[in-house]
């Protein structure tokens, strides 16, 4: 099987996760001006409704949105808001992440650089309290834009990962059959599964997240970018 393009996952694959509790103190102080409710109530229902994120992530595959987590936390709560302000408290859960950014993982965009010179590349990845939209922020600020054809993320599509369309619609824009894409990430039930749903390999990221390396399908487990650099000659 010809590996003619390939995709990268966003999360703890390119970018670690960094600056949480300064994007959780943002997103605090705008729930309790929205809600008017103690801080001590306010952070349980936030905590709480990030967690519900994370595990309908693993468990579902379902992709929820800021606007859902506001809906969570003031259903937690008992609150009632406006639309005005139930719309101003997504976009403070949302843009939270552009002052208080994750970083980029050692040689990451040195691994995209040379994926580039050989195969166009894509981004294929899911979102939660953070959109597609400042992820793509994100990469532009770290350099990483020019060197991606196509980026794919859940919000806009409607459908997460393991599901087709979030593989076939970044072949198709990336000129390629589904079947034809290497796709790298960090998560089994996700990535690694929906490669090889679409027909294509798969690679397990495990230098963040080394939960799946004992038991993975992938067809290659990469420990970090500096042993994929190594091997992409062999790839392509």
């Amino acid at each position: 099987m010809t590996i003619r393009a390939i995709t990268f996952d966003f999360w703890g694959t390119l970018f670690r996760d960094a600056n949480g509790q300064e994007r959780h103190r943002l997103r605090l102080n705008a729930l309790i001006e929205a809600t008017g409710v103690p801080e001590t109530d306010a952070d349980k229902a936030l905590r709480d409704t990030m967690s519900y994120f994370l595990q309908q992530h693993i468990a579902t595959q379902h992709t929820l949105t800021p606007h859902d987590a506001v809906d969570l936390v003031c259903s937690a709560l008992d609150v009632s808001i406006t639309q005005k302000q139930a719309k101003s408290l997504a976009s403070a859960f949302a843009d939270a992440i552009l002052p208080h950014p994750p970083v980029p993982i050692t040689d990451a965009l040195e691994a995209v650089q040379q994926t580039a010179e050989r195969v166009p590349i894509a981004i294929i990845s899911d979102t939660g309290f953070s959109p597609g939209a400042n992820l793509r922020v994100l990469m532009e600020r770290e350099g990483f834009t020019p060197y991606f054809t196509a980026t794919t993320f859940s919000d806009e599509m409607g459908v997460a990962k393991p599901q087709l369309p979030m593989f076939e619609e970044t072949a198709r824009q990336l000129g390629v059959a589904a079947h034809e894409l290497l796709h790298i990430g960090d998560l089994e039930p996700t990535d690694i599964v929906g490669a090889h749903q679409a027909g294509g390999r798969a690679s397990l990221f495990i230098a963040v997240n080394n939960h799946y390396a004992e038991t993975t399908r992938a067809d290659y487990t990469l420990s970090d970018w500096r042993s994929f650099i190594e091997l992409l000659p062999e790839l392509i």
